[in-house]
């Protein structure tokens, strides 16, 4: 079974999600016959690369709210992830465009090194002083730590168009799907799941999704011809 997973690397609850629902997995039965695979979302689509702003300045002005409300909602979040077992640094962090972040964990996925890269970004972002945004070089890093060939990260950064088909194909199969905001779970292609939900309605949702899978059925009349283990059907003349 396949659970898709659309998220940013500047949304908090996407950082918290992924360990809820890692968690769930993780108790989960049947864990091993599940795919998990990440899908490209930008809470700030079109964001200019050097557009950068400390996380508090951006919170004000996005959403109209307060200096203290904003500082309030980083110390909720922290708080969340702490409980989650995750660092967060709820002051000095900044925010910028994740376009370029997300072109690379298309270049991992392809190499089996998504969730690798997807983890370093999560916590260089959250958790750890120097930035991630603007700076290819760091993210070269990030990339060769998740396992990746730090040549082929600078290439596909240096490219704006590499993967970037792929990023938006993402994007607009995650609005065909309904999807708002992220983080957002998509279970077999039947199931979703919005928001950071606590571990025990990720564990509801794997146990309901696997247990409904349907049996495939068979539209044939049983006797044309095909190819097995022991060859091909030969036609008799």
């Amino acid at each position: 079974m396949r659970v898709e997973i659309w998220s940013d690397i500047a949304c908090p609850w996407c950082y918290v999600g992924k360990a809820r629902f890692e968690k769930a997995l993780r108790d989960f039965p049947h864990r091993d016959d599940i795919e998990v695979v990440h899908r490209s979302f930008e809470l700030d689509p079109g964001r200019a690369k050097d557009d950068i702003q400390p996380v508090i300045t951006m919170l004000t002005r996005k959403y109209g709210m307060s200096e203290a409300q904003a500082e309030a909602g980083e110390d909720n979040l922290g708080a969340q992830a702490a409980a989650e077992g995750l660092d967060y640094r709820t002051r000095g962090r900044d925010h910028g465009s994740t376009f370029d972040m997300h072109r690379l964990l298309h270049l991992a996925k392809e190499q089996g090194r998504q969730e690798q890269l997807l983890d370093q970004l999560y916590r260089a972002n959250f958790a750890e002083e120097r930035s991630v945004f603007g700076d290819d070089e760091r993210l070269v890093e990030l990339a060769v730590a998740a396992g990746l060939d730090g040549e082929a990260a600078r290439a596909v950064l240096a490219d704006p168009d590499a993967y970037a088909a792929e990023v938006r194909a993402d994007e607009r199969e995650a609005a065909q799907l309904g999807a708002s905001g992220v983080p957002f779970f998509v279970l077999d292609r039947k199931y979703g799941v919005s928001g950071a939900q606590p571990a025990e309605v990720f564990a509801q949702a794997l146990s309901q999704a696997y247990g409904d899978r349907a049996p495939l059925t068979l539209v044939d009349s049983g006797d044309a011809d095909a190819c097995g283990p022991d060859g091909c059907a030969v036609p008799q003349h």
